[in-house]
């Protein structure tokens, strides 16, 4: 059993965050990366080309990751693979020991560099949950036998603040029925939002533990920009010119971002976070350390 499924099992508060991209051979910035967030997270995402960009591999990542210590959630994307590179991903990490996966649709090509790319999407988010559940359960899709089963604690990814909102705790019902035993949740710059998406998940008694996410920002621009690119981020207007017209914007944006892990934090249901971290200085130890993290070790 992984220590991210060991938290989860135990009741208590999990905090997840991503994995800052890696290009080419530079383990040294794996250390790095790995050193200052092994303190303070249960375990932490390995992605899959985000934001639709091309980066090391996310099976390359996630080994490189627990190679320094640092237990790696592999994430998965539809955008960009059929049903038989979704297994080979999910059989390549259980070769190495990986046991923690999220399996996601992905950014749209859109948001990416290379937007001439071609969507592959062969399956959808809850289809690939169910993938990753059928190989634990010892088979391909095809049936072929896979021995040992690997023992995968499977996650998926909700958007609370995307319409249609009455449908998102649907979504939830169909990702646990398909194998989902964790999700962690797309930014939400509503605070409303979250609080409809997370009171009809408690009402409707599903019991599994959701990670809102935070994110780490220095001054208004990339809030500007994941409003304006990232399709199902929305960011009210406001709340960028709170940070914009601020004397300090670096620490207009930290104060906002306080103020979304405690709200996430105070609500029914909510067992942590998962925090991305695009600041990269002192404010990701100051964060965990203001909503009552302590380090595991330093």
């Amino acid at each position: 059993m992984s220590r991210l499924a060991e938290v989860l099992a135990s009741g208590g508060q999990v905090f997840t965050a991503e994995f800052p991209v890696i290009d080419g051979p530079n383990m040294a910035k794996v250390e790095r990366a790995a050193n200052r967030l092994r303190p303070w997270f249960d375990a932490v995402n390995a992605t899959d080309n985000p934001a639709a960009t091309a980066h090391t591999s996310n099976v390359a990542t996630a080994i490189a990751m627990q190679m320094h210590g640092l237990e790696p959630v592999l994430q998965i994307v539809c955008r960009d693979k059929n049903r038989l590179a979704i297994e080979a991903d999910l059989s390549g990490a259980a070769l190495h020991g990986i046991e923690n996966v999220v399996m996601l649709t992905g950014d749209d090509v859109t948001a990416g560099d290379e937007p001439e790319t071609r969507r592959v999407f062969d399956v959808d988010g809850p289809i690939a949950v169910r993938i990753a559940r059928t190989l634990r359960s010892g088979t391909y899709l095809s049936g072929r036998p896979l021995s040992p089963a690997p023992s995968f604690l499977i996650g998926a990814v909700e958007n609370p603040a995307a319409p249609p909102l009455e449908y998102r705790v649907q979504r939830v019902a169909k990702k646990i029925e398909a194998g989902a035993q964790f999700l962690q949740l797309q930014i939400c710059y509503h605070p409303d939002r979250l609080e409809q998406f997370m009171a009809g998940v408690v009402a409707a008694g599903y019991d599994i533990p959701i990670l809102p996410t935070i994110v780490l920002v220095k001054s208004a621009r990339p809030l500007q920009f994941m409003h304006d690119k990232v399709p199902g981020i929305d960011i009210p207007q406001g709340t960028i010119d709170r940070v914009a017209n601020a004397s300090d914007p670096a620490e207009a944006a930290y104060q906002l971002v306080l103020e979304q892990a405690r709200h996430a934090l105070s609500l029914p249901g909510v067992r942590g976070l998962h925090i991305t971290d695009f600041r990269n200085d002192d404010t990701l130890e100051r964060l965990m350390t203001d909503v009552g993290r302590e380090p595991r070790y330093q």
